[in-house]
């Protein structure tokens, strides 16, 4: 059980906003199960991520390129029915808004309609700032990414921290001001430089979520399985383990063929 006891208030847009003016920090992980998903929202976390990195966690690609519109809608699906506290927010998957505005807002309405989440998140900066602004009209809060953008790793080539140099860095900065005024309610700020995180986390008015972006944004997001340490080999500089279930979920599954095989399970007391 987490903190969370009684009466439940859903966190909203409106609400992640007031964090930042009352100077709370802001929690988000993902997930993408209704199992996993009750634990983290019954944890207190503040907002629930359905990623495309459901790509990579769920599916075993090597990129979060290829996942579907109908895949993220299942995913979330599940998340939105666990989710009695947290804000959830899903990822518009690559494809499903850079064809065009028209088709954009189609999908968001439709992920937004079929799976019951509370908000998307897009990558993109000034490019897509007028889509935000009609996804936003249609009542559908949007969050924004900028910096390491992994929808554009063929484009980049590289999973580098990006934003070093001071054209690309400005541009950042030109681009978060760009979604705060489409209406974009937070942006995630990924791989950056700590410094220029900072900078963009002081000149905005809406909050900042970073993933390897320093200390001083306004909330942080992890990989649920990669702060649990479930996936073996992934330890970038910006990953915090907070358990280490890998060992600990094959520790148990071993003891389970154990038992099995020496026919220690089931009991007699185990069976009808």
């Amino acid at each position: 059980m987490g903190y969370i006891s009684e009466k439940v208030k859903k966190v909203t847009a409106n609400a992640i906003m007031d964090m930042k003016r009352q100077g709370e920090r802001i929690s988000m992980l993902t997930s993408y199960d209704f199992t996993m998903a009750g634990i983290v929202d019954g944890a207190g976390v503040d907002c629930i991520l359905v990623g495309d990195s459901a790509s990579n966690v769920m599916q075993g690609n090597d990129t979060t390129v290829p996942i579907t519109t109908d895949e993220m809608i299942v995913y979330a699906r599940g998340v939105a029915r666990a989710a009695h506290r947290a804000m959830v927010i899903c990822d518009m998957p690559f494809g499903s808004y850079q064809v065009s505005e028209e088709e954009g807002v189609r999908n968001a309405v439709r992920m937004v309609k079929e799976s019951g989440v509370d908000g998307l998140k897009l990558e993109g900066g000034s490019e897509i700032a007028q889509l935000v602004e009609h996804i936003v009209a249609a009542g559908i809060p949007v969050c924004g990414h900028l910096g390491l953008t992994p929808q554009s790793i063929h484009k980049f080539g590289t999973y580098a921290v990006r934003a070093r140099e001071t054209e690309e860095a400005e541009k950042l900065v030109a681009d978060a001001h760009a979604l705060q005024a489409a209406g974009c309610f937070a942006v995630v700020l990924e791989k950056i430089p700590a410094e220029l995180a900072d900078r963009v986390t002081r000149e905005l008015r809406i909050p900042t979520i970073g993933i390897g972006a320093g200390p001083e944004c306004d909330g942080q997001v992890l990989v649920l399985q990669d702060m649990l340490d479930m996936n073996i080999g992934f330890k970038p500089k910006f990953l915090r383990h907070y358990a280490h279930l890998h060992d600990d979920i094959t520790a148990a599954v071993g003891a389970y063929v154990a038992d099995v095989k020496a026919r220690r399970f089931p009991s007699a007391d185990e069976g009808y």
